[in-house]
């Protein structure tokens, strides 16, 4: 058994410096919708695009700063690690989708059953469609995101 010191799990996994420059994709607690008055806001608002593999609410109005919130329900699966599945992929969509997108909204996404086995360039590809859909992106910013992430 190594030493306490040398264990795999006590050294830093990147050591390379924090980006001064750039953009944070970070969602901190700031960028996130937690409160569910705010949950019930936005969909009392009724704007929303359904695609394949989720469905994109948008929330206009007081306090709106273009916060995530994502929902994925015990339809998608029973088992809680695939339900956790489904948000981390939707979340990791929206961190790098989010250079391009540009609003005062805030947006909720709702996985659905297919996202599971969904391709990651199809969810990229679907989430800009529904942010095009949403007017949460201009066609400039929509083709840049496309050559970007190399969807056809």
């Amino acid at each position: 058994m190594p030493k306490p010191s040398s264990r795999e799990a006590d050294r830093p996994i990147d050591s390379s410096p924090l980006q001064k420059s750039g953009l944070d994709r970070r969602l901190s607690p700031a960028h996130r919708l937690k409160k569910s008055n705010l949950f019930a806001e936005t969909f009392n608002q009724n704007q929303r695009w359904v695609g394949r593999y989720m469905v994109l609410w948008r929330r206009s109005g007081e306090g709106s700063a273009f916060r995530l919130g994502v929902i994925t329900s015990k339809k998608i699966s029973l088992r809680a690690n695939k339900r956790n599945r489904a948000r981390r992929r939707l979340r990791e969509a929206y961190r790098n989708l989010r250079p391009y997108l540009s609003g005062d909204f805030d947006v909720l996404l709702i996985g659905r059953r297919t996202i599971l086995e969904a391709d990651w360039k199809d969810l990229l590809r679907e989430m800009l469609k529904l942010a095009k859909r949403a007017e949460l992106i201009s066609d400039e910013n929509l083709k840049k995101a496309k050559e970007a992430h190399e969807i056809g």
